[in-house]
């Protein structure tokens, strides 16, 4: 919930697009996202991991993650971030969800895969560089952070597809079994 409670003041920040607008937002996405990892390691230590739990927590990452993606591609900043690739990105988190609300409906919790979590901490670290956008210490954080989102869309697509062939599979294997019975 504390990744969702942060979306509008990331928001309200990432419309203003001075250097220090987006070292606060810098801040207030890095602490989102680190609510995440800590989420997790305490839902495994103590048990506390619930069906509920493996369906909201990709949703707030993808509300956090999109939310600024949608911002910082707003902003008038130069270079910016492609459109074309923002809705990609949105495209592909659509179709996971959708996907995954089918598989829920069906009785099928689809957990996090492990190129779902690369492409999410790809593309966690990608925002922190494009939200900081400028040059720092020598490091050109709009290129890294294209790059990182970029390499973060083609895993998500890869990721997205092996989530569709999963489920697909898993529903084609419940649609066999009464066939077989008669």
């Amino acid at each position: 919930m504390v990744r969702v409670a942060a979306i509008p003041a990331l928001v309200w920040l990432l419309s203003d697009s001075s250097p220090q607008a987006g070292l606060v937002a810098f801040a207030v996405f890095f602490v989102a996202a680190w609510t995440d990892f800590f989420d997790g390691l305490l839902a495994r230590r103590y048990g506390l991991v619930t069906a509920l739990g493996k369906l909201l927590d990709p949703l707030a990452d993808k509300l956090l993650v999109v939310s600024a993606l949608i911002m910082l591609a707003m902003m008038e900043r130069s270079p910016s971030i492609p459109d074309w690739l923002v809705v990609i990105i949105i495209g592909r988190e659509l179709a996971v969800t959708g996907l995954r609300a089918i598989a829920a409906a069906e009785g099928i919790v689809m957990a996090a895969e492990t190129s779902g979590k690369l492409k999410m901490i790809l593309q966690v670290v990608a925002v922190h560089a494009l939200i900081l956008h400028y040059e720092y210490f020598g490091v050109d954080l709009y290129s890294m952070g294209i790059v990182l989102l970029m390499v973060s869309t083609v895993v998500g697509l890869w990721s997205a597809a092996a989530y569709h062939m999963q489920v697909f599979r898993l529903l084609a294997g419940r649609r066999q079994r009464p066939d077989r019975a008669a």
